[in-house]
C-alpha cells in the first residue's frame, strides 16, 4: 500500500510531466512549391499556381495554414477543354475562402465542398474534372486535418520515417476519385464523385515534422525510400532549404518519369493489375514541401 507521502509524490510527478508535455506555442508551416508540367522541361509555373494541368495553393489565416493540390484530368483535352482550368479554378476558390476566413480548420472537407459547389453555381460555364488534397494545420492545437479525394496525397515524415499518409482512392486502375462538372445533359456519362467522399484524417504533429503534399505525378514515379533519401537533405526550417529540397524531389521525379527502363511505382501497380508496363510515367508533377516550425509573425 502506498503511503500518503509516496502517493503525493506520484501525483506531483504526473502533474509536472503533463505540464512539461504541454506546448503553449503556436505552430506554422514553412512551405515551398516546385513542379513540372508534362509538356514542359523547366520547373516553372504555367499560370497562377499551376504546373501543367496540376494546380496548388498555399494560404494562411489567423488560426491556420492551409495547402492544396489538385490534378486536372487530362482526358478533357480530347473534347477541346483545357484541364488546367478546372483544377486551377478549384484551388483558387479554396485559397480565397481560406483567406476570407470562410472555413473551419478541423473540417478541410468543408473547404473542398464549398469551393466545388461555388464552381457548380458559376455563371461562366466551367467543364472538367480533378482530384484534390487539402491539408490544414491548426496552429494552436498543433493538429493536422486532411481531406483527400483521388490519387494526389500527402506524407508526414518524423525522424526519417513515414508516420502518416493519405489513402489513395481509385474506382479501378488509373481511374481515381474526382470532382467533375459535365456539359448539360451529359452528367451521367462523366465520372463524378462527391467532395464528401474524400478520405479525411486528423492527428497531432510535432516541431520538425515534414509534410509532403503532391500530385500523383510524384508518387507514381518515386517510391517512399527515394523520397526519404531526398528529405534527408532538409537540414533546417528556413525557406531556402525547404525550396531547395522541394526542387530536388521534383527534379528527380521528373527525370524518372522519362526513364523507359525504370520500374516505377506506377509500372509496378500496372503489373499488379495484369498489364505489361515498364518505365516511368510522364505526368505533371507538383510538390508542396512543408516543415512544422514555431509560429512567428
Amino acid at each position: 500500500m502506498l503511503s500518503v507521502l509516496s502517493y503525493g509524490r506520484l501525483v506531483a510527478r504526473a502533474v509536472i510531466g503533463g505540464l512539461s508535455q504541454t506546448d503553449g506555442r503556436d505552430y506554422s508551416l514553412v512551405t515551398a512549391s516546385c513542379g513540372f508540367g508534362k509538356d514542359f522541361r523547366k520547373g516553372i509555373l504555367k499560370k497562377g499556381m499551376c504546373y501543367g494541368d496540376d494546380a496548388c495553393f498555399i494560404a494562411r489565416h489567423r488560426s491556420a495554414d492551409v495547402l492544396g493540390v489538385a490534378d486536372g484530368v487530362g482526358g478533357w483535352r480530347d473534347y477541346g477543354v483545357d484541364p488546367s482550368q478546372f483544377s486551377g479554378t478549384l484551388m483558387k476558390t479554396c485559397e480565397r475562402l481560406v483567406k476570407e476566413g470562410r472555413f473551419v480548420p478541423s473540417n478541410p472537407v468543408g473547404v473542398l465542398t464549398s469551393s466545388y459547389y461555388e464552381l457548380l453555381q458559376n455563371k461562366v460555364p466551367l467543364l472538367g474534372s480533378s482530384t484534390a488534397c487539402i491539408v490544414v494545420l491548426d496552429r494552436r492545437s498543433h493538429r493536422l486535418h486532411t481531406a483527400n479525394l483521388g490519387d494526389s496525397g500527402f506524407l508526414v515524415v518524423r525522424g526519417g520515417e513515414v508516420v502518416h499518409r493519405s489513402d489513395e482512392q481509385q474506382h479501378y486502375f488509373n481511374t481515381p476519385f474526382q470532382l467533375s462538372i459535365a456539359p448539360p445533359g451529359a452528367e451521367g456519362a462523366v465520372l463524378s464523385d462527391s467532395p464528401e467522399a474524400a478520405d479525411s484524417s486528423s492527428f497531432d504533429v510535432q516541431l520538425g515534422d515534414i509534410i509532403l503534399t503532391a500530385s500523383d505525378g510524384l508518387f507514381d514515379n518515386m517510391p517512399d525510400y527515394m523520397i526519404l533519401q531526398e528529405l534527408k537533405k532538409l537540414k533546417n526550417t528556413n525557406i531556402e532549404s525547404v525550396q531547395q529540397t522541394a526542387r530536388s524531389i521534383a527534379e528527380q521525379a521528373h527525370v524518372l518519369a522519362y526513364d523507359p527502363n525504370y520500374m516505377s511505382p506506377f509500372a509496378q501497380f500496372a503489373c499488379d493489375n495484369g498489364l505489361n508496363v515498364r518505365g516511368g510515367k510522364p505526368d505533371d508533377i507538383t510538390v508542396l514541401l512543408s516543415i512544422v516550425a514555431e509560429y512567428t509573425d
